[in-house]
């Protein structure tokens, strides 16, 4: 018996059926898979079945060292989610419970190259050009998660500098003591400069530019 309920299953089929490009998402586990791997791989694999554009390769976090030092995935289970390039969109645990609506638009929005950003927010990401690395500490059942996952996601896709991570804070529990997570979700900028909460685009792209130096 499958993750996907027949029903939802069926609605993805029709969400994903005006996809114009195709998606890729990369999978990283290992041989001897991790607790949070098994069904991560799963449900991104019935995810993929439902759509011909849409394709998983699942890779060894072990024994395709390289690729992960590529991606810079230095935790699983993983995803990447590529396009014609690397958006920078990654997920660390399973993108479960409210999360797994993230991956279903994020999948969408990669297939139709497009984040969906407004222009004004897209002309203040564009002054980045140094590193941004955004990490957004989450859990499957915060309602206003997925809000702060996208934001980051989007930035991520709209410009090649920021890479945008959903994490999965029960399945890294060092990092919510590493980050003081009080509360979910939250936001954590090149290490030095956090949000709490889901905040509006154009209040994210502020501390976006702060971490850059812009």
């Amino acid at each position: 018996m499958g993750l996907l309920k027949e029903k939802d299953a069926e609605q993805l089929k029709q969400v994903f059926a005006q996809l114009p490009n195709e998606v890729k998402i990369i999978m990283f586990t290992q041989e001897f898979e991790c607790e949070y791997c098994q069904v991560t791989r799963e449900l991104v694999e019935e995810v993929a079945a439902l759509n011909d554009k849409i394709s998983v390769e699942v890779k060894d976090f072990v024994k395709d060292k390289e690729l992960a030092e590529q991606y810079k995935i230095d935790k699983i289970p993983a995803l990447v989610l590529l396009g014609e390039r690397d958006y920078g969109i990654r997920f660390y645990g399973v993108p479960a419970g409210y999360e797994f609506t993230t991956l279903v638009e994020d999948i969408v929005d990669i297939g139709r190259r497009d984040p969906g950003l407004e222009p004004a927010i897209a002309a203040e990401l564009a002054k980045i050009d140094k590193p941004v690395h955004m990490q957004v500490m989450v859990s499957p059942t915060c309602p206003y998660c997925p809000k702060a996952v996208r934001v980051a996601h989007k930035f991520a896709m709209a410009n090649e500098h920021i890479t945008g991570d959903m994490v999965e804070i029960s399945e890294y529990p060092y990092l919510a003591q590493k980050y003081d997570v009080q509360g979910v979700p939250k936001t954590v900028i090149n290490e030095s400069f956090d949000l709490v909460g889901a905040h509006p685009e154009a209040e994210v792209v502020k501390k976006a530019l702060e971490a850059a130096g812009a």
